[in-house]
């Protein structure tokens, strides 16, 4: 899934480019401090307004009511399942919706709505639980699911995540509009059963079913919203842990314990109260300082400070690899390779992570497999090795002058880096700005975006170079293999390449072990040798939780932040 962009980001190498970034960040830092001030107060007023009508407080734990108040990092940029490609909404659906299946607290896939399941060769049927409620009451149904999926794949969606129902028989054939939606693959047989059949016998749909894109949609609800399903609180119905009472935009979500919910009785939290939206480390330090969220990450100038508060530090790599994805169409200028070729030869991920990030739990990127993707008897790049590209300042000047040999120019004119619009991700993309005029001369132009319309931009293709992240949504190599495939429209640069797409199709498809593996191999190959993408990063946090909560998980898969499990410990 999309993810959105670090919390932090440190000073960049060299002298040249330290002056300019603490220049920058003074700047930054003045104009936030005041606008930090204003936005605080108004947010704020209208959050404890809202949290006050709702009946929750603006405490970290608030014993009496058995409710916590944490924070997302942005605004959710779309509650509609059907639509959603991002990690900051999954973490919200997560909480107030159930598929058939569901993570518990140890990460593993457990019965959801679906009580139990089989498979039998291209046939998965799932056997959906009687007792599963919408908030207004109605049966949650195995129609719910056949809608939902259905309308993911049809054309007129345009659902960017359509392409992980694709398993499914005949959905990339109805989301493509060569046949009708009618034709894919799933059908209620009665209200509580429901029939997949897939295109072939694969062993891994149960894992890509955990997914928001499977999440069921009460048809005669989602009709009713004359196309605003997802919009704002009262535009959804839920059938999870909690429901959503408020949401004020911008600034504030409440949850509340959603009573008819089968399961009701192990949720143990009353409210969980979102009350900030913001991934600035520092806001967030200080909101944990003063009791006002539960959960908070590190930079590492704030572990010293942690230590001497004896707070109890938790590290969690949350499987998401980061990187610079350029534009492949054939109007930009980076769908040539000799200078794609020539900005990797400058581009050094060690440097970015141990002298610009400087965040601990971080890694250099190596490639679009993260370090933890398991192969076949271990890690997968120890058994399929990614090529070492040590910085090559001579070479990359050669492929520079290749390229403008053939893009027939005698210069190059400025790329565009879109980049998220907060200061410290600003600075991040100041380095590459640093990086490229130093060793290329090649201006770059950085076009800062908040997260949604940063969205909207890379799906509309305005851009010759994005930061971007990429989250793992189920338990296989997969979810990232087949990310570059040309009908993937999370491909937002819409790089084609038949070699790699046929790879992917022998991954989706093929039953032997080895062969798969040799096909993510082959993948990995292709998007280093053609650079498709330059990585960056493989994230990774230290954070402090409140003593009195427990049983708050982090997860690779499904909600990044948990709190179906926690519950609230009084301290004496």
């Amino acid at each position: 899934m999309n993810q959105t962009d670090p919390a932090d980001v440190k000073q960049a190498t060299g002298d040249r480019l330290t002056r300019a970034a603490g220049k920058q960040l003074a700047i930054y830092a003045a104009a936030a401090v005041a606008l930090l001030v204003a936005m605080m107060f108004v947010l704020n007023v209208l959050a404890s307004l809202t949290s006050s009508a709702a009946g929750m407080s603006r405490m970290a734990v608030d014993v009496e009511n058995n409710t916590i108040t944490s924070y997302l990092r942005e605004e959710p940029p779309q509650m509609d399942s059907m639509r959603a490609s991002d990690a900051v909404s999954a973490i919200v659906m997560y909480h107030v919706m159930e598929g058939l299946l569901r993570y518990d607290a140890n990460g593993e896939l457990v019965g959801g709505v679906a009580e139990r399941w089989e498979q039998d060769g291209t046939r998965f049927t799932f056997w959906l639980r009687d007792d599963a409620r919408w908030s207004n009451g109605a049966p949650v149904t195995a129609h719910d699911f056949e809608f939902a999926w259905k309308t993911v794949l049809d054309p007129a969606t345009a659902s960017q995540y359509a392409f992980i129902l694709y398993p499914i028989l005949n959905a990339e054939k109805a989301n493509n509009g060569e046949v009708s939606v009618d034709e894919v693959g799933v059908e209620a047989i009665d209200d509580f059963t429901l029939e997949v059949n897939l295109e072939t016998p694969i062993a891994y749909f149960d894992r890509m079913v955990g997914y928001v894109t499977y999440l069921p949609v009460n048809e005669e609800f989602y009709n009713q919203t004359n196309g605003r399903y997802g919009a704002d609180a009262d535009e959804m119905i839920y059938n999870g842990p909690f429901v959503m009472t408020s949401w004020v935009h911008g600034a504030s979500m409440q949850l509340r314990k959603n009573p008819d919910y089968w399961g009701a009785e192990r949720i143990r939290l009353d409210g969980i109260n979102f009350a900030h939206m913001t991934s600035d480390s520092n806001t967030l330090l200080n909101l944990f300082q003063d009791n006002q969220i539960v959960i908070a990450d590190l930079t590492a100038e704030m572990l010293d400070q942690a230590m001497l508060q004896r707070w109890s530090l938790s590290q969690f790599m949350e499987g998401t690899v980061f990187y610079t994805e350029f534009n492949h169409r054939p109007e930009r200028l980076t769908s040539n390779w000799h200078l794609r070729k020539a900005l990797s030869l400058v581009h050094d991920s060690s440097e970015l992570v141990n002298r610009v990030i400087k965040l601990p739990g971080y890694l250099p990127g190596k490639s679009l497999f993260p370090y933890w993707v398991e192969g076949m008897d271990g890690p997968f790049r120890d058994e399929y090795p990614v090529p070492e590209q040590p910085r090559n300042i001579e070479l990359a000047q050669e492929h520079l002058a290749m390229a403008l040999d053939e893009l027939g120019l005698e210069e190059l004119p400025p790329l565009v880096f879109l980049s998220s619009e907060t200061p410290v991700a600003r600075i991040q993309a100041e380095y590459y700005q640093e990086v490229f005029k130093r060793y290329l001369d090649i201006d770059l132009l950085i076009d800062a975006q908040i997260f949604r319309q940063r969205l909207e931009k890379m799906t509309a293709g305005d851009f010759d170079m994005v930061g971007a992240g990429w989250g793992p949504d189920y338990n296989d190599p997969l979810t990232f293999a087949d990310l570059f495939a040309s009908w993937n429209l999370s491909n937002r640069g819409r790089y084609s390449n038949p070699a790699l797409d046929a790879q992917v199709r022998i991954a989706q498809s093929s039953l032997d072990r080895q062969e798969r593996f040799d096909a993510f191999g082959e993948i990995q190959r292709i998007l280093t040798e053609d650079v498709v993408i330059m990585p960056d990063y493989e994230r990774g946090y230290v954070y402090v939780t409140d003593s009195q909560v427990r049983g708050i998980v982090r997860h690779v898969f499904a909600s990044e932040v948990d709190f179906t499990h926690a519950w609230i410990e009084p301290g004496e």
